[in-house]
């Protein structure tokens, strides 16, 4: 499944347009990776645990989507975009989405 940002694949045709597609995980933290990050926001630095659980997260709305996608029967999904929102302390959602596509030689 190819998963681009763009309007479209390069070398490709869009053949046939099949609509909307997304995917989302929704993560809480761990009191004790909170704990970490509190001391790491204190004396700088990236909070590892925290960009793990962000790349666990989008890893799985983008397997979620291109699964979406394949169940219409796609080959593609283009215009591919991230968004993310807080649900509550401690809880945020990542959704992903995009158009499936079929796509051609071309």
């Amino acid at each position: 499944m190819i998963v681009t940002t763009t309007e479209g694949v390069a070398g490709k045709r869009i053949a046939e347009t099949l609509g909307l597609v997304r995917g989302n995980s929704i993560r809480a933290t761990h009191w004790g990776h909170d704990i970490m990050a509190r001391v790491k926001n204190m004396v700088g630095g990236e909070i590892g645990e925290y960009t793990k659980l962000m790349a666990e997260a989008r890893e799985q709305a983008i397997d979620r989507m291109t699964a979406e996608a394949a169940r219409l029967g796609a080959d593609a999904v283009i215009a591919t975009r991230f968004t993310t929102s807080e649900l509550m302390s401690g809880a945020a959602e990542l959704l992903v989405y995009g158009t499936a596509v079929k796509t051609e030689d071309g």
